[in-house]
């Protein structure tokens, strides 16, 4: 999965949450895939400003 398609996800499960109405099982599960996708979207993140900090280094 792609960074901006993690992102649309993660919108995605925010805006769901934020509508409640689903039982604790559907929530904890929606919740557990949002921790999920936030801690890949961080990796994503860190591993860009790794390769941006190298090239600039390399100038």
């Amino acid at each position: 999965m792609t960074y901006a398609e993690s992102m649309k996800r993660l919108e995605e499960i925010v805006t769901s949450l934020e509508a409640g109405g689903a039982d604790l099982d559907a929530t904890l599960k929606l919740f557990e895939e949002g921790a999920a996708l936030l801690k890949s979207c961080k990796q994503s993140l860190e591993d860009a400003e790794g390769k941006v900090e190298q090239l600039r280094l390399e100038e």
